[in-house]
């Protein structure tokens, strides 16, 4: 497992930043919560739906919920999980929001809840890095930093 992608949930505000910078990556705080490796996977096609990997640590001893995720490459952006009950193969299903427990971390991957980003405005490529918007009920807003990474 890359180095860029290990979770370490530390109670310390200030130790789990200095581990997210000494780990590569830049993590995103708001009040109690920070948000750490928020990637999502290249693509040359415009108009392509990616899913947003990311992990949400929350440090409250009240769980919250992500509202809201914007992101400047994606028109929309629908908070979903995915039904594997029933026959077929796994669906997706909108949501309102996605939980977030308290005093912990909640992964965000394509095989559970996530943020699916809609219909790219530009093709993304590995290396690329944004700059989005997470709203969080309790939390509120935050900007996050998202990378362009190709999967391993």
């Amino acid at each position: 497992m890359p180095l860029m992608t290990r979770s370490f949930y530390f109670p310390n505000r200030a130790a789990s930043a200095a581990v997210a910078l000494f780990l590569g990556c830049v993590p995103a705080l708001a009040g109690d919560i920070d948000v750490l490796h928020a990637s999502v996977a290249p693509t040359e096609k415009v108009g392509s739906d990616v899913p947003l990997h990311l992990t949400v640590m929350n440090r409250a001893p009240e769980a919250d919920s992500l509202v809201r995720f914007r992101c400047p490459f994606a028109n929309f952006s629908e908070r979903v999980t995915v039904d594997k009950g029933g026959e077929g193969p796994p669906s997706k299903r909108p949501v309102q929001t996605i939980p977030v427990k308290a005093s912990g971390e909640t992964a965000l991957t394509p095989e559970g809840m996530h943020v699916m980003l809609l219909q790219t405005r530009q093709p993304l490529a590995a290396g690329d890095r944004f700059t989005c918007q997470a709203s969080f009920r309790k939390a509120g807003a935050l900007e996050v930093p998202v990378e362009v990474r190709a999967s391993n």
